[in-house]
């Protein structure tokens, strides 16, 4: 990521001391106005890419699982988007107005020091979830390869590494180390990947729905089946702690969203991009999910439900050479035609969870791991460390049931990012009124030096309500259900208000903090 001409015209706008200082490095330098080129399509192209994977495809699965029918399920996931968006919106100015990544932001509230805090959270998610959407990744590698190869499923025999078989733990490393390969060719990369993948990936998922459709006749039983709830009262039950996921799901791009509003030519572009990218694609995604499966239930008799809401194993069965549970032939009766139908769905599965994990899950912590030493760790090596770390924290085990991926993972960690969004959110938009003094953001002595103890006693209160019911759903501890299981249920929702109420609070009784003052590296502020 690092270029060596953007990092001069950086430092052209900034005073001589910043150059030579330990919190400054060019992958974190702010973005001069020249280079924000981004415009509405990059940033709609973004989240549609993004937003375009698995786990959103299968989210709106796990919700009609839990008893929803499929249009409580869209409301939900509808309704979640909607509501991350304003954090997203909010966290986005300052990265367009500066240039500046998150890490850097983070510094105008928690310190120069402090930050890596706020930074160190976000990047231990981010690693989660690239191992989550690597090892989807590269499952789905390995569906194709046996659907076209049977015997690859039994390579290896009985062996097993970190939990994963031979098959497995080969496709798994094949993927991780294309991701690693797109991040060293740098950030314009990334760009790129996300401008054509975006368009591609639709295409496909759409392509699938015509046919499936096409063969069932219809549109499925499922869009008739009833919600499992008699009254309000058991829907709510479901219907909280499933839009607190939501709204986890993306609560990690609510924070380092600035590390691609950076490169936006205006407010105007980022915001009416990522409007029109973000909630339109999540829900019409989880739609094309519903119905594909709905009418895969019609095709595929001899298939459970809850295998059907994964388009791989649909796919598996389209290119497989046997005929799939409950039918006398394959799906695709010539050869050439099911490799043909497999390289395409290999690289539409390919593309649409590259695409997803560089950005949103290789991006930021690539910066939050530099923000710890900025002169030792470049954007790429972060971008290794990420990979290795994920691999680290075995996702295949976070992807044990829904109960581990909504509660324990998807709720838990909101729990940490809520808090951090409305700390950030309160400093900028209340305390500091949208001025920050850029070049104090890279001093060790400048307003912002050390570590802001304001913040760090916002976060532990909004983390604290919380910590009992995380505890519970992981399974450590136990006993009868208790007002704090209750409310762990809306932890984003509780981290976010009590941290941002704390944080203005406290700054009140430290006016000497309250004030930034615009600097040379503002760029547009409209």
């Amino acid at each position: 990521m690092h270029d060596p001409q953007l990092t001069q015209e950086a430092l052209a706008s900034l005073p001589a001391d910043i150059a030579h200082s330990p919190l400054f490095s060019g992958d974190l330098a702010p973005v001069p106005a020249s280079r924000r080129t981004w415009n509405t399509y990059a940033f709609a192209a973004l989240w549609i890419s993004m937003a375009h994977c698995i786990p959103t495809y299968m989210m709106a699965g796990g919700l009609i699982s839990e008893g929803m029918n499929w249009w409580q399920a869209l409301l939900t996931i509808g309704l979640g988007n909607l509501i991350v968006l304003g954090p997203i919106l909010l966290n986005a100015h300052p990265g367009t107005k500066y240039g500046i990544p998150f890490p850097v932001l983070a510094r105008s509230s928690f310190g120069t020091q402090g930050a890596n805090i706020a930074a160190v959270l976000r990047a231990v998610v981010a690693c989660g979830w690239f191992g989550i959407q690597t090892f989807i990744g590269g499952e789905a590698v390995k569906t194709f390869l046996v659907a076209l190869w049977p015997a690859y499923g039994s390579l290896g025999g009985d062996t097993m590494i970190l939990g994963l078989s031979l098959p497995s733990a080969i496709t798994f490393l094949i993927f991780w180390a294309l991701q690693i390969y797109i991040i060293f060719r740098g950030m314009n990369a990334v760009r790129i990947f996300e401008n054509w993948a975006a368009p591609i990936v639709l295409f496909l998922a759409a392509a699938l729905l015509v046919w499936v459709v096409n063969r069932a006749g219809g549109l499925g039983p499922m869009l008739h089946q009833p919600s499992k709830f008699a009254t309000t009262a058991e829907f709510w039950v479901v219907f909280v702690p499933s839009l607190t996921a939501m709204i986890g799901f993306w609560a990690t791009l609510s924070l380092n969203i600035p590390d691609f509003t950076r490169y936006g030519k205006g407010q105007r572009e980022q915001m009416l991009g990522q409007t029109l990218g973000l909630p339109t694609t999540m829900i019409l995604f989880s739609a094309m999910g519903v119905v594909i499966t709905s009418a895969a239930q019609a095709v595929l008799t001899g298939h459970t439900i809850a295998e059907l809401w994964d388009p791989v194993v649909i796919l598996g069965q389209l290119t497989s050479s046997t005929a799939p549970k409950g039918l006398t032939e394959p799906l695709i009766a010539s050869g050439a035609v099911r490799w043909a139908v497999a390289f395409i769905s290999l690289l539409g599965v390919g593309v649409a969870t590259i695409s997803v994990n560089i950005a949103a899950n290789v991006v930021s912590p690539a910066n939050d791991f530099a923000n710890l030493a900025p002169r030792l760790i470049s954007f790429k090596t972060g971008g290794l460390i990420t990979g290795i770390v994920g691999i680290v924290m075995m996702p295949w085990k976070l992807m044990a049931s829904a109960g581990d991926y909504i509660f324990t993972w998807l709720i838990g960690y909101s729990a940490l990012l809520g808090p951090i969004a409305g700390i950030m959110i309160a400093d900028y938009w209340l305390v500091r009124r949208r001025e920050l003094d850029v070049p104090d953001l890279y001093r060790t002595t400048g307003r912002y030096a050390g570590v802001n103890p304001v913040a760090v006693v916002a976060l532990v209160v909004g983390v604290l309500p919380n910590l009992p019911g995380f505890l519970k759903a992981a399974g450590l501890l136990h006993g009868p259900k208790t007002f704090w299981d209750e409310l762990y249920v809306y932890a984003w929702f509780v981290g976010f208000l009590l941290a941002g109420g704390v944080y203005l609070v406290g700054m009140k009784l430290r006016p000497h903090r309250q004030q930034g003052q615009g600097s040379a590296a503002e760029g547009e502020t409209a």
